[in-house]
């Protein structure tokens, strides 16, 4: 047995090494604390006051750990406000909470985060929209996930592409799962071969000083082996006129572990009419 170890290790390339660490991290963080796994909640917020605590009657049914009533968070003009009941303790930064605006996910600097016990509330706002997503550790999803499946590592879909720059500045439209579309910068596109068919894929920017391009794409394993919707890619910026696109790191969006995410979509030119048997298989159903 450990002669036969021994051959497999002595085997394993560098390159397939890599990614499997890649992919041993991509899993670390789905499962950690507060990761997609976790996201078990979406409250879209009315004007006024919208209660959050673990009784039905709240706009905002908390887990049984949360406290019956913990709280109100008021809203007005894009404005989120938290005030926690009396003898409830709620944190922020480590710091207790009494009252205190809260900064959605858009916001300079990122979300304030009010954290109850394994629950945690953030405002996220999407197109004009602003919601609460809730985070629970002890989530059932958490708990019966029973790790993420790939396809081989294939040094044959580490792709070498040719970048093509766009003469000027362009946006592309990319719609997501609430129906909502977005315009995103996109400096080009990456043309390279899947067997013998040219293909060709629009990453965008996701800030306008992003280090990053990142590809939405779904191709002809979609549904059957991989995620119905499509998948990511992020890679390095273009060099030299090319790009490399490893989709043994393509992997499934959060909608593939939470109901309550907002993931966008792949753009129409995205949609390959190839298979691309490489990266993260989908996952098992949401229970």
């Amino acid at each position: 047995m450990a002669v036969v170890l021994a051959l497999v290790a002595a085997a394993t390339s560098p390159y397939v090494a890599e990614v499997e660490q890649w992919r041993a991290k991509r899993e670390q963080r789905l499962k950690a604390d507060g990761g997609w796994l976790t996201v078990s909640g979406l409250f879209w917020l009315k004007d006024g006051p919208n209660t959050f605590g673990s009784a039905p009657g709240n706009d905002m049914v908390l887990p049984s750990s949360a406290p019956p009533r913990a709280g109100v968070i008021d809203f007005l003009a894009g404005k989120a406000t938290v005030r926690v009941e009396p003898g409830v303790r709620i944190v922020s930064g480590d710091k207790p909470v009494t009252a205190m605006d809260l900064r959605a996910d858009t916001a300079a600097g990122g979300p304030d985060v009010l954290v109850l016990g394994p629950v945690s509330l953030q405002v996220i706002e999407r197109g004009g929209r602003f919601g609460i997503r809730m985070k629970d550790n002890q989530s059932a999803q958490r708990r019966a996930f029973a790790g993420l499946t790939w396809y081989p590592v294939s040094e044959a879909h580490r792709v070498v592409a040719r970048f093509v720059p766009h003469s000027e500045k362009k946006n592309i439209a990319i719609a997501n799962v609430l129906g909502q579309e977005d315009q995103m910068a996109s400096p080009g596109y990456a043309v390279f071969k899947i067997g013998d068919k040219e293909v060709r894929l629009d990453p965008v920017l996701e800030e306008p000083d992003a280090k990053e391009l990142f590809f939405i794409f779904k191709d002809q394993t979609a549904g059957r082996d991989t995620y119905p919707a499509g998948r990511f890619l992020y890679t390095d910026l273009p060099k030299d006129g090319t790009v490399v696109l490893d989709f043994n790191k393509a992997y499934s969006p959060p909608c593939a572990f939470t109901a309550y995410a907002t993931c966008p979509l792949p753009p129409p030119q995205n949609r390959l009419a190839v298979r691309i048997e490489a990266g993260e298989k989908k996952p098992a159903p949401l229970h």
